[in-house]
């Protein structure tokens, strides 16, 4: 069943379990991670970056994975991931999307709260939830690069007045982990989160989740931590399915699917391990009559 970004976070804090937010760029990853959620009975996330829309197409990309969420018997929530083109978003909103990232991040913290603001305004009569990021979280995502810098941290005495004034429903906090893979074990701020925690009930996101070790997902989500993203360790998973298909596969063999099953498998295996260890097998829920 298709749900909100609001809906699919709103027991994580109460409850001390994360909810996976998985990047897909095509069908296979998609429906390997719904299987994965279906098999482990868990609230999923699924994530299309402004790259795997403008290779999918925004359309495809909601519709495809609104037909997975339809069949499923588990809450799944379809969202716009690091978004910075708010005529994007909208576009993604009258689409379908259940919830979208404006990531101003870049900007000074008023501009950052205006156009944040501008996309929730947008985004409610739609029933579309909104996440935003303060601070820059380090590392590279397609089209997005920032420089891993203590001094772009998320200051926790913002968090309250940035959520306050932006209505948002999520929020993205710097905290030392970055995007794509790690070059040397992550050093996560925990006293950092911790202060942030205590001064928001705001759903709070981890991105730049492929290469954080276990236990220290773990201290994140016992902290308070709801939403964790994963991207580039499924990329990866993706292009390592495909070559061992390739080797694995008769020469004579040219049904295509008999290789993206490969990826398939992959991928949901990747999304069952992460759920497992951010605790949230077995917290789906049931559609109301």
């Amino acid at each position: 069943m298709l749900v909100t970004l609001k809906e699919i976070l709103s027991k994580t804090r109460t409850e001390g379990y994360g909810v996976g937010a998985f990047n897909y760029n095509d069908y296979e990853d998609a429906k390997g991670i719904v299987e994965a959620a279906v098999e482990e009975n868990a609230p999923v996330i699924l994530m299309a970056s402004m790259g795997a829309v403008k290779y999918m197409g925004l359309k495809h990309a909601a519709e495809m994975v609104k037909e997975l969420a339809e069949k499923a018997p588990v809450p799944v929530c379809l969202h716009l991931d690091h978004a910075t083109d708010v005529e994007l978003i909208k576009d993604a909103v009258r689409a379908g999307f259940t919830s979208v990232m404006i990531d101003a991040s870049k900007l000074d913290y008023e501009d950052n709260i205006r156009v944040t603001k501008e996309v929730v305004e947008f985004a409610r009569p739609y029933g579309c939830s909104v996440e935003s990021e303060l601070g820059t979280v380090g590392g590279k995502e397609e089209q997005i690069e920032a420089e891993d810098d203590v001094s772009g941290y998320t200051r926790p005495e913002d968090v309250p007045d940035f959520v306050g004034r932006t209505g948002i429903d999520a929020l993205a906090v710097a905290i030392g982990t970055c995007h794509g893979f790690y070059k040397k074990e992550p050093k996560i701020d925990f006293d950092r989160l911790g202060k942030i925690v205590e001064l928001t009930d705001c759903p709070l996101v981890l991105h730049g989740g492929s290469g954080v070790p276990e236990e220290d997902f773990k201290t994140c989500v016992k902290m308070g931590m709801s939403k964790i993203n994963v991207g580039t360790e499924l990329k990866a998973g993706f292009s390592r399915a495909l070559r061992e298909a390739v080797e694995k596969e008769p020469k004579e063999e040219f049904d295509p699917r008999n290789y993206m099953k490969y990826v398939i498998r992959t991928c949901k295996a990747i999304a069952k391990e992460k759920m497992q260890i951010f605790g949230s097998t077995g917290k789906a829920w049931k559609e109301q009559a």
